[in-house]
């Protein structure tokens, strides 16, 4: 691939991880265009990103700056034709991924760059059918994108380097902190480290070993208030490898080790209990409640961006 200056952002998704990764972009003084097949969504999302932009403390005349830089296009090629750069921020389905990159590829021109928001689907799969596959990366952002800073951005069997070395410069200078993953395998690094503590805290509950509560106030209340600081190989070096290895040798052949989802979780599902959304899930959620969660949390986040940038 040419070298190029990536200066226009195409993000097909205007949904939840669409609008904050838009809205980071535009933050960066980048031209960005949304696409989306809803026209309620594109309606909207200006609307969506101003609240956000709200919620951060963002002035007026900030958030009418970053609006401006936001276009909105229901048609998909018209929408990525200019682009250096595209981001799909579609739904978790394999299929629907790759028929969007086939739209998007027959529209942008030859070094664009193409990259999927999937949290967990190997890149390889989604870009396998595509013409030009060295301009293909995988790019995961974090919920909510505009406010956490990690970006994964994932190398495929076929990825440039100087695809993969652009985006990754680009991120930096947006203040983000992108990590370069160097093998493409489902779930790449960050969601395969918190489900795997998902998977344990699951298991807990089921087996009766404490309450759904109890696993949340234990992670809140010990190793998670270091994890912003201390990583889990930086704590392990902090302790030693040597008692690393002491507990290891007595605790891991007791941890949860299934291949396939908990009983417990499918039975959740099955029966209704889908989380905060319908009131109840691994635990009760009153009227309120997720509202006030999630103000603590942008809250909390905002507090964490402003110690990283001290």
């Amino acid at each position: 691939m040419m070298s190029k200056h990536i200066q226009n952002i195409a993000i097909i998704g205007a949904g939840l991880m669409g609008h904050g990764i838009a809205l980071s972009f535009a933050r960066a003084n980048l031209n960005v265009t949304v696409m989306d097949p809803s026209q309620d969504a594109l309606d909207t999302l200006h609307a969506r990103i101003e609240g956000s932009m709200v919620s951060m403390g963002t002035g007026q005349e900030d958030i009418r700056s970053a609006i401006a830089q936001i276009a909105v296009n229901q048609d998909i090629g018209a929408a990525v034709k200019e682009a250096d750069l595209v981001i799909e921020a579609g739904p978790e389905k394999l299929e629907i991924k790759r028929q969007i990159f086939a739209e998007v590829e027959a529209a942008v021109s030859d070094d664009c760059i193409l990259a999927s928001n999937t949290s967990v689907l190997p890149i390889t799969k989604i870009m396998s059918q595509l013409s030009i596959k060295s301009r293909a990366i995988g790019t995961h952002w974090w919920n909510p994108p505009h406010l956490m800073p990690l970006v994964e951005v994932i190398r495929t069997q076929w990825s440039d380097e100087t695809a993969l070395s652009q985006v990754t410069d680009l991120l930096k200078d947006m203040g983000k902190k992108p990590v370069r993953v160097d093998k493409d395998i489902p779930g790449f690094v960050g969601n395969r480290l918190q489900h795997a503590l998902w998977r344990e805290a699951i298991s807990l509950v089921e087996n009766e070993v404490c309450s759904a509560e109890a696993v949340d106030t234990v992670v809140k209340a010990s190793f998670g208030r270091r994890l912003a600081v201390l990583g889990p190989l930086e704590n392990a070096d902090l302790v030693g490898t040597d008692l690393t290895l002491d507990i290891h040798k007595t605790v891991l052949s007791d941890l949860d080790a299934r291949g396939y989802p908990s009983p417990y979780l499918q039975f959740l599902v099955e029966t209704g209990k889908l989380g905060m959304k319908t009131g109840e899930g691994f635990r009760t959620w009153e009227h309120g409640e997720p509202e006030k969660l999630l103000e603590h949390l942008v809250k909390h986040l905002k507090a964490q961006n402003t110690i990283e940038d001290i």
